[in-house]
């Protein structure tokens, strides 16, 4: 039953947040909000929706390595195995006008992140520090991009266009229905996820910070695998990797914050000591790759994909 309970909550993470962004997102569209916002701000909030709940989920119950484990994971599976996975499909292309920016500043979030693991403590004034500087961010980007409509912005809208596009039109009442109905479903998968995860962890004698840094982290990515892969056999590599470094830098700056706002964690030592020293290696290497030939190939690809392996290999030690 335990096992069932993990592939139910992971089903409803998914589904959960797929009906959610894309339910907000057509409301946004209705109410005239432009494709630009929405990709900055739904887009990747929506996708990393399912690390919110799994992590209050994890704070809330007493599982410290579950709640950061889960944010520091996810960010680490998102460059090494998602982008790797969404590389060898189709190499991506990278916009050095969008990398400059937005790749930076997932590098600074991820420095920042390390800074907060080796204070040992996500307290409430790290997490209200964590949010004030992602409002900053999306405000800047906001007036930037509205100003000069540059491969940043364009980036921005193509995200909103491509998760509107699919799927038939809808009436506003379906459109709530999918919003609230995502919601829920994303709490209740979250729940069932971190409650199986925590029941394997206790049964095979593995730390909680293992769990929530493998199985927890790569089932609330489930959002940004199905983005990314959809968007390399597109060919629209931009969304892929856009969705990745938008995603990372909310794992950081919105869910740690909200997390540490609403219920303060410990850093785990193990998750100090070495992942998130993984984390901000992986966020290096991506850039190294992507701006030293524009690109993520094959090669690229498989080297992540070896990195990610190589890491999970050795916390399973």
């Amino acid at each position: 039953m335990t096992y069932l309970f993990l592939v139910v909550g992971l089903v409803l993470l998914l589904g959960g947040a797929e009906f959610l962004v894309k339910g907000a997102a057509s409301l946004a569209t209705r109410l005239g909000v432009s494709p630009f916002l929405i990709g900055l701000t739904l887009v990747g909030f929506g996708t990393s929706a399912p690390e919110l709940v799994a992590s209050l989920e994890g704070a809330f119950q007493g599982y410290p390595g579950i709640a950061v484990g889960n944010v520091v994971g996810s960010n680490i599976a998102n460059i090494l195995l998602i982008l790797g996975i969404a590389g060898l499909i189709f190499p991506m292309t990278v916009d050095r006008g969008a990398l400059k920016r937005d790749g930076s500043m997932m590098l600074g979030a991820a420095a920042i992140m390390m800074g907060a693991c080796l204070y040992g403590v996500l307290s409430r004034e790290v997490g209200l520090g964590f949010l004030a500087l992602l409002s900053v961010y999306l405000i800047y980007t906001y007036r930037a991009d509205r100003r000069l409509q540059d491969g940043t912005a364009k980036l921005h809208a193509g995200e909103a266009e491509f998760l509107t596009s699919t799927g038939p039109k809808t009436s506003l009442l379906v459109e709530i229905v999918m919003a609230l109905g995502g919601l829920v479903a994303l709490v209740t998968g979250a729940s069932l996820l971190v409650d199986a995860a925590v029941e394997i962890a206790t049964r095979h004698g593995v730390s909680d910070s293992v769990i929530g840094l493998t199985l927890v982290a790569v089932g609330t990515s489930l959002p940004e695998v199905a983005t990314s892969v959809l968007a390399a056999f597109r060919r629209q590599s931009d969304i892929a990797i856009g969705n990745v470094v938008g995603s990372n830098i909310f794992n950081v700056l919105g869910i740690a914050g909200m997390v540490a706002v609403v219920k303060p964690v410990p850093v785990p030592a193990d998750i100090a000591g070495f992942d998130i020293w993984v984390m901000g290696a992986a966020s290096l290497l991506f850039l190294v790759f992507a701006w030293t030939g524009s690109r993520i190939g094959r090669v690229e690809a498989l080297l992540l994909l070896g990195g990610y392996g190589a890491y999970v290999t050795v916390l399973l030690q």
